[in-house]
Order: structure tokens, then C-alpha cells, then sequence
């Protein structure tokens, strides 16, 4: 049989194919495949041993061999592989379809060892992979064109060949460039044409960039260069049948702090024009009233004209005018939005430079106080802001959160803790003082910072409290009735009527003492008699004005009746010292008695004038008169009554109220101490005398004081050298100088005499 193969392309193709059937007899039947043709389909780009296909051929009845497979022909470059026991066939290599597009295998089935074989035909269709771009016949060309040639001449046939197949191998082609609008380029034909004219391009040259891409996935391009030159040179009188055209941004931005000059924008325009027809000039017709910028009108550069501030304006819309000088002259305008970019250049600002709140002590923490808020003109990150508590006083004691600006307590508040006086408002108040910053997250980051004045609100949480536990109080029996004996002072830490104290007495007292509710002052409401009552004991009650829940406390109150002074047991007193002893030296020690009990008898001792330069001082218990420090008996003898300046008076005083005293003078007599040397008068003593002076003659006089006393001053003068032949006698006590020897001024005209105070 003869068979023929027909494709359906425009040109069709065909071959023929001759087959020689074989009939055989039943007896010798071979294993027959279960299909006469097979048809397998592979990627050429399938990797080597990849499986294609397989194939079955079934034993016939009462056989006893096994099926083998083998290919027998087709292959004879051994592109494939057959499992003998499967049928399975593989590639051994990988395949090329532009080399051979399918490949006809002839496959037998053997049954043991048979002679007859049974066959197959076995299409394997190699499937197209996209692996071969379209390539151009040549890699450039070059034409020529007219400008008086029309809108839709053909000027070039580009024309590319790609060895895929189907999709993979159809070929469209396109310009590549954007340089011009002038050309245009049949997809499937690849014709470029000349789409408008070019008569008034002033361009003498165009390049264009042509692909040619195949439909496969993904496409593959080829590009090829085409050059197109004028063959003519053609003068063309231009007219002016152009407007200028914005080619520039009509959006700029400029950060507010750039200086003045600053370049914001270029402001380009383009006239295809020749000549004056396409000279540009550009001006600013509205938008820039407050002059922020100046527009050069040849350049078209625009730079600030003076600062700008964002704050203030944010945006600019400029009506710029770009103008030809043809004639008629023709022009174009644009709005220019010029968007000022934020610089950190504005503080955050409070909306209150004092903020004053108040809240209530004992409140468990978290407690909202109060919200600050601060603003910042800047934008973006330069307007965030977060806040927080400065350091200070107190500022642990609450917490704030940093972007709400919200403030509540961190710790149980204690108005009475944090207590001050404020003189101007001659009350006692609770309070705080904080600091509170506010920064933007600006870099560099700004700041601002306002005082919170809190006040405390009270709670009657204090009970009043007595400046003393026990007051004692001594009193002299001739009071009159009405006398003020004791003010009495409670204190309460709390404010308001929760602070305010009021006194009462209770107890008996008699009927002899009455208190003032609101100053405390305890006065007598009868006249005493020591001796009919020496002492009264009665409590005292101080209490707040609460209108909820009043506090008190009491005190206890003893009253003594004073009317003995303390007595001194000498009016006058006689004591002595050693010059140079160390401070706190005792002197002496006095004692006073008082009849009286109680702080009435307590007798406590002080010197009471003499002791100017705090030489002395006295222990005010015991009565203990001592040194302050170092004496100098040479400065001050004694302290004496005829030396009143120096005359000590010591004073006695009880502790009763009021305090009864009396007094003594002590005279201090400072003992002398052998401390300062015999100093003569003169260190020198010049002294004239004949050798004619007779024996026994007296010729002078020395002398020398001491300031010491007694025998520590008695001085006794002695010649230590100077009189080796013995013409002179010094009388030791009196210091007088007698000649003993007849002098003789050849023999000595001069003696030099060391003489000895002791």
C-alpha cells in the first residue's frame, strides 16, 4: 500500500509512505501489539532517559514464551531506548525539532524465540520549545526618504526567520524607539511607512530600532538597526503654526529654610519652531502676589525671592506663560504647584503656660489628674509629640502617657506630706509643682515646657496634735483673776474645718482655770492661794470643726503656784585660776535653793553679764563656772569688783511662769605663771667715763621688767662676760655698775659688758 501524508500550509507539502503487509499463517500467529501505531509526543528540551511511551503486545492463546521488545528500525542515530521486558520506550539524548520535528520507529515483539515477529509503528513527535529567537538576514540597512513624500509611503521591508515552529516561529515585528511619531511599522509584514510628514521636522537623521518577536512563551526579539538619511536637502520657510509646549514638572517642592536665591524649579518649554518662531521667553502672570519668587524670563530658572515659612503658606500655584516671539506671537500656560516641605522650624507651644488641677489624697494610683495639650504648626513627624514629667520635686509620685498627654497619680498622695505656706494666701495648702515637657519627634527634635500647680484636696485623715504631751506651768499666787497662765497649741495636718482646732477643759479644775476655744489661752478665773492648793492637774481637749467625722486629742496640764526665788548660798563668791590651763577648766561651782516644787523649784544657771569676751561659761544644771578658754593673767589680772568690765554676776532661775531669779557676783582671781622672761629697757647701753674715775666710783645703772608677779618678777642681774681683769661690780638686786679698778685708756680704751636679768 502506498500512503501519502499531506500538510495544510499555503504551499502544501507531501510525501508517501509504501507498507508491505504480511499475512501469516494461524499456527505461527507472533505476539501482536495491541495498537498498529502508536503515537508518543516529547519536549525537545526533556532531559536524557526521559520516559516517552510504551508499548503492549499480548501473547497469543496456549503460548509458553515471554514478550521481548526491541526497536528494529527508524532510529538509527540510537536517539531512543526500549525496555525488552516493559515496552517502555526513553530518549538516550536530548532532541532537537528544528532538526527533525518526529521520528518514525518500527517496533517488533518477539514471543520466546520465535521466528515471527510481531511490529508496530511507533510516531514520536518531538514537541516545539521556543528556543530559537527570529533573527533579522541582515544586521542593518540603510534608506533614504523624501520630505515631499507623503503619509502612508512604504520605505522598508524588514524581514526576520525564526526555526521554531507554530506559535514559537510567527513573527511580529515593531519599532523599538520612541524618538518619533514619523514612522510606523506593519506588525505581521514588518513594512515600515512614513505615517506624517516631515517637512517641518528640523531632524536631518532618524534611527529606528526595529524587534522582530515570536509568539512563543515567553517571546524571544531580535532587533535590527535601520538608518534613515534624506537623499535631498530641502529648504523650508518656517512659519510660526507652533505654540510652545510645557515639557517641565508642574509639581515642585522647596524645604521652607532654603535662603533666598534658592533654585526651586526649571521651567522648560519647547517650540518646534525655527528662529524667533521657537525662541522662548517665560513670565509669571498670577499666583506669586506676596513675590516669594522671582522667574528668570530667558532661562526659565525660578528662585526664591525672600524666606519662606510653611506655617504660613503651604502651597504656591503659580500661572506661568511661556511665550514665542513669532508674529503673531503664540504661547501656552501652565500651573506650577510648588508644595513648601516642612522644616523643624516651630517650638510645640502649650495651650495653657499654667495648668492647675486639683485631686483628692488617699486615692489608690492611677487616678486621672488632668490632660495637657500642646500644638506644633510643622507637619509630619516634626508635629508629633510626646510628653513628659520633668524632674523635680514630687514628679515620681505620677505618671504620664507620653502621646496622650494624660496624667494620673503613680502613688497614694499625702496632702499633709507635701504641706507649704503660701504668704499670699495666709493658708495652709497642699501641693505640687510640676514640670512638663513637650518635644516633637522632629531631628533635630523641639521643646516646650509648662508648670502643673496640683493641690492636694484634704481628707480629715489627721487627729490634732498638742506641741506637748505634758505641759507644766508655775505661777505666782498673786495672779489676778483673768491672768493668762499657758496658750495651749494643737496643730492639725489637715486643711479647712478639718484643720481648725478648738480648746476645752475636762477634768476638774477647781473652777480656778477657764480655756478660749478658738487661741487656747488658759487663764485663771479666780485668785490662787499656794497655800490652801499648791498644784492643779487637768487635761486639756483640742478638736477639728470636721462636719463629717471630728478628731481630738488631749493633753495633761499641771499648774504650780511659784512664789520663792532661788537663793544663791553666798552673795559674793571668791575663786582663783592658773593662767594657761586648757579650756573647760572648773573654777568653781555654786548652788541655789527654791522652796518651791515641781519646775517651780527647778533652778537653772547663767551668767548674767561680765563675761564680755566669753572667757567663762556655766553648766546651767549643775552651776559649774569653767573656762571658755585659754586666760593670760598679763592681759587681765583678775576679774575683780574694781574691775566692774570684768566683774562676773551669775543668775539663779526657776522654771515656774513666770520665773522668779536672783543673783551673785563672783571675782575671779587669775593666778600668775612663770611664762615671760625679764626684758631689758634697752637692748644697748653706751656709757662715757675717765681714766681718771676713782674707785668705788658708781658709773651707771641697768634695769629690766618682767611681767610675771611675785617672786616669778623678782629679777637678779649678773656681768657674763666682758670684764676678764674684774675693773667693775654689779650689784645683783639694784643692777647699779660700780668702778672696783683704776682704768687706763692706753692700756684699754674700751670694755664691752654682757650683762645677765635672771
Amino acid at each position: 500500500l502506498t500512503v501519502s501524508a499531506c500538510d495544510g500550509g499555503g504551499l502544501p507539502s507531501a510525501t508517501n509512505a509504501a507498507i508491505t503487509v504480511n499475512v501469516l499463517q494461524p499456527s505461527s500467529a507472533p505476539a501482536m501489539f495491541e495498537s498498529a501505531r502508536y503515537a508518543f509526543s516529547v519536549p525537545e528540551d526533556a532531559p536524557e532517559d526521559s520516559v516517552v511511551g510504551t508499548v503492549k503486545a499480548r501473547d497469543p492463546p496456549n503460548s509458553l514464551g515471554a514478550v521481548s521488545y526491541r526497536i528494529s528500525s527508524g532510529d538509527p542515530q540510537g536517539r531512543f531506548s526500549i525496555d525488552p521486558r516493559r515496552g517502555t520506550i526513553r530518549s538516550r539524548r536530548q532532541l532537537d525539532r528544528e532538526s527533525q520535528s518526529a521520528v518514525v520507529l518500527t517496533v517488533q515483539s518477539q514471543l520466546g524465540d520465535s521466528p515471527v515477529c510481531g511490529s508496530t509503528r511507533v510516531v514520536v513527535s518531538v514537541v516545539d520549545v521556543n528556543d530559537n529567537p527570529p533573527v533579522f538576514l541582515s544586521g542593518s540597512d540603510r534608506v533614504t526618504v523624501s520630505r515631499t513624500q507623503l503619509p502612508g509611503t512604504a520605505l522598508y521591508v524588514a524581514h526576520a526567520e525564526d526555526e521554531d515552529g507554530g506559535l514559537n516561529g510567527a513573527i511580529k515585528y515593531s519599532i523599538a524607539s520612541e524618538q518619533t511619531d514619523a514612522f510606523s511599522i506593519d506588525p505581521a509584514l514588518g513594512v515600515v511607512s512614513l505615517s506624517r510628514a516631515v517637512l517641518a521636522d528640523e531632524q536631518q537623521e532618524y534611527t529606528l530600532h526595529i524587534a522582530a518577536e515570536d509568539g512563543g512563551t515567553p517571546p524571544l526579539t531580535a532587533l535590527l538597526v535601520l538608518t534613515d538619511s534624506l537623499a535631498a536637502k530641502i529648504v523650508i520657510v518656517d512659519v510660526n503654526d507652533n505654540s510652545p509646549s510645557f515639557v517641565s514638572s508642574p509639581l515642585a517642592c522647596v524645604r521652607e529654610d532654603v535662603e533666598v536665591g534658592f533654585l526651586v524649579h526649571c521651567i522648560t518649554a519647547e517650540d518646534p519652531d525655527e528662529g524667533g518662531n521657537g525662541q522662548v521667553t517665560y513670565s509669571i502672570v498670577s499666583g506669586n502676589e506676596d513675590e516669594a519668587f522671582v522667574l528668570d524670563n530667558l532661562t526659565g530658572l525660578l528662585t526664591t525671592a525672600r524666606l519662606l515659612d510653611r506655617e504660613l503658606q503651604e502651597h504656591y500655584s503659580l500661572t506661568v506663560v511661556a511665550l514665542d516671539e513669532g508674529s503673531p506671537a503664540l504661547s501656552a500656560t501652565q500651573v506650577l504647584t510648588i508644595t513648601v516641605l516642612d522644616v523643624n522650624d516651630e517650638t510645640p507651644m502649650f495651650l495653657k503656660d499654667l495648668y492647675e488641677t486639683a485631686v483628692p489624697e488617699n486615692r489608690d494610683p492611677g487616678e486621672f489628674v488632668i490632660k495637657v495639650e500642646a500644638v506644633d504648626r510643622d507637619a509630619g513627624l516634626n508635629s508629633l509629640l510626646q510628653y513628659e514629667i520633668l524632674p523635680g520635686p514630687g514628679y515620681e509620685r505620677f505618671r504620664m502617657t507620653p502621646e496622650s498627654g494624660e496624667l494620673v497619680t503613680a502613688a497614694s498622695l499625702d496632702r499633709e506630706a507635701q504641706e507649704i505656706f503660701l504668704i499670699k494666701d495666709r493658708e495652709h495648702v497642699s501641693n505640687f509643682t510640676l514640670t512638663i515637657e513637650c518635644r516633637d519627634l522632629g531631628s533635630p527634635s523641639r521643646s516646650s515646657t509648662t508648670q502643673l500647680y496640683l493641690t492636694v484636696l484634704d481628707e480629715n485623715d489627721h487627729d490634732p496634735l498638742f506641741a506637748k504631751a505634758w505641759y507644766q506651768v508655775s505661777v505666782r499666787e498673786d495672779l489676778e483673776e483673768g491672768s493668762t497662765i499657758l496658750r495651749l497649741f494643737a496643730s492639725d495636718g489637715d486643711g479647712g474645718l478639718d484643720g481648725e482646732v478648738t480648746y476645752s477643759l475636762i477634768d476638774s479644775t477647781f473652777g480656778a482655770f477657764a480655756v478660749d476655744s478658738a487661741t487656747g489661752t488658759v487663764v485663771t478665773t479666780k485668785t490662787l492661794d499656794r497655800e490652801t492648793r499648791s498644784q492643779y492637774t487637768f487635761r486639756a481637749v483640742a478638736s477639728d470643726c470636721s462636719t463629717r467625722l471630728p478628731r481630738s486629742t488631749t493633753a495633761s496640764v499641771v499648774v504650780d503656784v511659784n512664789d520663792h526665788a532661788p537663793q544663791f548660798e553666798q552673795s559674793c563668791y571668791r575663786a582663783s585660776v592658773w593662767e594657761g590651763q586648757s579650756p573647760k577648766t572648773e573654777v568653781l561651782q555654786v548652788f541655789a535653793s527654791d522652796r518651791d516644787s515641781g519646775r517651780n523649784g527647778e533652778t537653772q544657771y547663767s551668767i548674767l553679764h561680765g563675761n564680755e569676751n566669753a572667757a567663762f561659761v556655766m553648766d546651767p544644771a549643775q552651776g559649774i563656772l569653767a573656762t571658755n578658754s585659754v586666760l593670760d593673767r598679763e592681759k587681765t589680772a583678775s576679774y575683780r569688783e574694781t574691775a566692774p568690765a570684768h566683774r562676773l554676776v551669775l543668775l539663779a532661775s526657776d522654771r515656774g511662769t513666770p520665773a522668779l531669779n536672783s543673783t551673785a557676783t563672783v571675782l575671779v582671781t587669775v593666778l600668775d605663771v612663770n611664762d615671760n622672761p625679764p626684758a631689758f629697757s634697752s637692748p644697748e647701753h653706751h656709757i662715757r667715763v675717765k681714766e681718771s674715775t676713782p674707785v668705788g666710783s658708781h658709773i651707771a645703772d641697768v634695769s629690766a621688767g618682767d611681767c610675771d608677779a611675785g617672786a616669778n618678777a623678782e629679777i637678779s642681774y649678773a656681768i657674763i662676760s666682758g670684764d676678764d681683769r674684774g675693773h667693775f661690780r654689779l650689784d645683783a638686786r639694784t643692777g647699779s655698775l660700780d668702778l672696783v679698778r683704776t682704768l687706763d685708756y692706753e692700756d684699754a680704751a674700751e670694755f664691752t659688758l654682757i650683762i645677765r636679768a635672771t
